[in-house]
């Protein structure tokens, strides 16, 4: 089982377009149960706050579909805050959270983040699962 935490980049990506690396992690989120995300209470209001943003026009439908299925697939904890360094505070909930739940953090911004190996890119996400699973 591979344990992943989701930046709300990730998520926002996918969510406007069913093309690129973000759009494959959540179809193999959706396609295996070999994957489990896991997200703190924190999180959840991150993406709820960002998926309504009025310039990104993302249907109403699709925000609560996206926040529904992360709240009935994946566990939800709530890690402690950790003590580490970020360039964007806003980032540690997800660095926290990740670290808390041993899983991998996907996101699209890894410069906000320490050169720490559980810390991927979606394109490295989706090409280390298919070489896995080739």
């Amino acid at each position: 089982m591979t344990h992943i935490v989701i930046d709300t980049n990730v998520i926002v990506s996918a969510a406007l377009s069913a093309k690129g690396y973000p759009a494959q992690v959540a179809a193999l989120i959706s396609q295996t149960e070999d994957i489990q995300v896991f997200y703190s209470t924190a999180i959840m209001n991150e993406y709820r706050r960002v998926l309504s943003y009025n310039k990104l026009r993302i249907p109403e439908i699709i925000q609560d579909n996206i926040i529904s299925a992360l709240e009935v697939f994946g566990t939800h904890i709530e890690p402690s805050a950790s003590d580490i360094i970020l360039p964007d505070e806003s980032d540690r909930i997800f660095y926290d959270t990740a670290k808390a739940s041993k899983s991998i953090l996907i996101t699209g911004n890894t410069k906000h983040f320490p050169d720490e190996d559980f810390i991927v890119t979606p394109a490295e996400f989706v090409n280390s699962w298919k070489e896995r699973v080739h």
